[in-house]
This record gives C-alpha cells, sequence and structure tokens, in this order.
C-alpha cells in the first residue's frame, strides 16, 4: 500500500528529532536498517541501543496487530515507537491488542513500548500544522523516549538530589572514578580519591540512595554507576564546556539547552562571569542549575573528574568521497 503525505512526514520527523537531540553531545546518531520497519535508528555512547518504529495513518484498526506483532517480535531493540493517528476506534482497538499479549511470552516486551498519538486532523500540505505537530513529538519524543533509553531515565527530581549536596564537586569525583576505577571499599576510594573518609561514605550511600549508583546488596558494597549517573556525568561534561565557553558556536547549544529545560535546567541564565566558588560565591541555594554548576565547577578546579568529550557520529563513508 502506498503511504500518504501524512505517514511519510511522521516517520521522517521521528528521526529528525532523534538525530537532531544528538547534537546536543550527550549521545550519538546512526540511521538503522528499515527492514520490516517504518523508522529505525541506532543511538551510541559506549552501549548501542537500537530503535524502531511503525507509524499508522491511513489503514484502520486490523492494522494495528500487525504492526504491534512486529515491533514486538524484533528482539535486540531498546525501544519500539508507535506514531498513530490519535482516533476513539484506533485507541480502542490498541487496548485491546495490548491488552491481549498479557497472557503471553510477549509480556515483559510492552515495557520498551512507546506510542505518540497524532491529532486526527494533521495534514502534511499545511505548513502550520506541520510545525506543531513536529513541536509536539520533538517534546514528547525526547520525554518518554530519549530520556529513558539514553539518558537512563534522569528526571528534574533526580538532578535536584543531585544538586543538593553540600560537598561540591565530591559527587562527580566519587561517579568518575566509580566508572573508571570501580568501588573496592570506602576505605580504598577514600585514599585513592584523597578525600576524608566520613565524608566518602556519606556521599557514596547518598548517590546509592537516590539512584546514581547500584549494588549488588541492597547494603551497598562493590558499587557501580547506573545509566542515570552515566548521563549525569555527560550533562555534567557538557556543563564544564559552557564555562569554558565552548559548548557550540557563540557558547550555544540549542539541543543540549531543550533537554536540560526538560530536566528543570536553564543553565543559560546564570552568566559564565558569574563566581561559582570560594567565600564570595554568587550562588543561589534554592536553584539546583547554580548548584549543578558549582559541582562542575569545583571539580574541574579540583582536576577530579574525568570530562567526557561530546558524542558525535562520523559521518558515513559515502559522503566522505
Amino acid at each position: 500500500m502506498a503511504t500518504s503525505l501524512e505517514h511519510e512526514f511522521l516517520s521522517d520527523a521521528a528521526l529528525r528529532i532523534m538525530e537532531s537531540a544528538s547534537r546536543s553531545g550527550l549521545f550519538g546518531y546512526t540511521e538503522g536498517q528499515r527492514k520490516l520497519f517504518d523508522f529505525s535508528c541506532d543511538l551510541k555512547k559506549d552501549w548501542s541501543k537500537v530503535v524502531v518504529g511503525q507509524t499508522l495513518w491511513q489503514h484502520g484498526g486490523d492494522g494495528i496487530d500487525k504492526d504491534l506483532r512486529t515491533l514486538l517480535n524484533e528482539r535486540d531493540v531498546s525501544a519500539a515507537v508507535y506514531i498513530a493517528r490519535h482516533e476513539s476506534r484506533l485507541r480502542a482497538r490498541f487496548a485491546e491488542v495490548t491488552q491481549s499479549y498479557l497472557d503471553t511470552p510477549m509480556r515483559d516486551r510492552l515495557s520498551r513500548l512507546r506510542v505518540f498519538w497524532v491529532p486526527a486532523d494533521f495534514k502534511a500540505d499545511n505548513e502550520g500544522t506541520k510545525k506543531s505537530t513536529y513541536d509536539f513529538l520533538r517534546t514528547e519524543i525526547t520525554k518518554d523516549l530519549l530520556m529513558h533509553v539514553a539518558l537512563g531515565g534522569l528526571t528534574p527530581q533526580d538532578v535536584k538530589r543531585f544538586a543538593a549536596s553540600r560537598r561540591p564537586g565530591l559527587p562527580l569525583t566519587i561517579l568518575s572514578h566509580v566508572k573508571a576505577y570501580g568501588y573496592l571499599s570506602h576505605k580504598h576510594t577514600a585514599k585513592a580519591l584523597d578525600v576524608n573518609l566520613n565524608a566518602l561514605r556519606s556521599e557514596t550511600e547518598r548517590l546509592f540512595i537516590i539512584g546514581f549508583m547500584e549494588s549488588e546488596s541492597l547494603q551497598g558494597g562493590i558499587y557501580q554507576v547506573t545509566d542515570s549517573g552515566n548521563a549525569m556525568l555527560d550533562i555534567c561534561s557538557r556543563l564544564r564546556d559552557y564555562l569554558h565557553g565552548n559548548l557550540g558556536q557563540d557558547n550555544r547549544n540549542a539541543e543540549f539547552e531543550h533537554i536540560c529545560s526538560l530536566l528543570g535546567m536553564d543553565y543559560p541564565s546564570i552568566p559564565t562571569t558569574a563566581r561559582l566558588l570560594g567565600k564570595d560565591a554568587e550562588v543561589d541555594l534554592q536553584d539546583p542549575t547554580a548548584l549543578l554548576l558549582q559541582h562542575v565547577a569545583q571539580a574541574d578546579q579540583d582536576g577530579s573528574v574525568h570530562w567526557s568529550a561530546p558524542y558525535f557520529t562520523l559521518p558515513a563513508a559515502s559522503t566522505l568521497f
């Protein structure tokens, strides 16, 4: 069946949104082989996570069963995206089909399904509705897909809790050290970092409680950095770029700024000339963004963190010749 202009626009929009978001420097992007899907891509950091998707526009509710079966049958994917026309009968059919999978081996795969409903009156030949639909998908895909797949489920509350530490720089120092060298014991790590043992123990346990580190033991012990902890390290690396004036052209990065805004951070509101350290520090203790920048500045001054470079995908070989 020939696809409609709306179908093509929505499928292409999903890829453009994820590719554009990768310009934040927080992950890489490569378009994947579509195979049975309407769109496919690979998001990359020190891992590779495949996202596939289908678009429902022209055909009726009978096609939902086939679409979902195609999405859920694919084993090695991190997220399955379904962009669908918002109609009552389609939503009802979607609910029926997903309910039927609850009693099958497919049940566990439903958690990776992400559904985005587009208004039924959307027309691809109307520039106004194209822009509003793209903007809607951009926000929803970033919040509900990229935050979970590429940023470890990081939330505004996570950012606030992380920034609330009263030991500037130490949370970043610990995360960076554990990512690079592991965590053998409180005593061993405190010695390696040349920090107070009690402060190290307290901060490590706080990072464990708020979900930035994990351990096989509920009591803690041999720790490793979680996906959200790794995402926070990457975000702080880009904030360090901002403080150094090299985040991008004119020290701007629109995609990184958009992602930060969804996490409750407004870093451009704090000038790079602001005093973040020392007795005369200009830091609003009620502002998580200011506190986070203070952590970055202190860790940078201490030289205690391995700052990750931006994740940029190399151009395809075919574009080099």
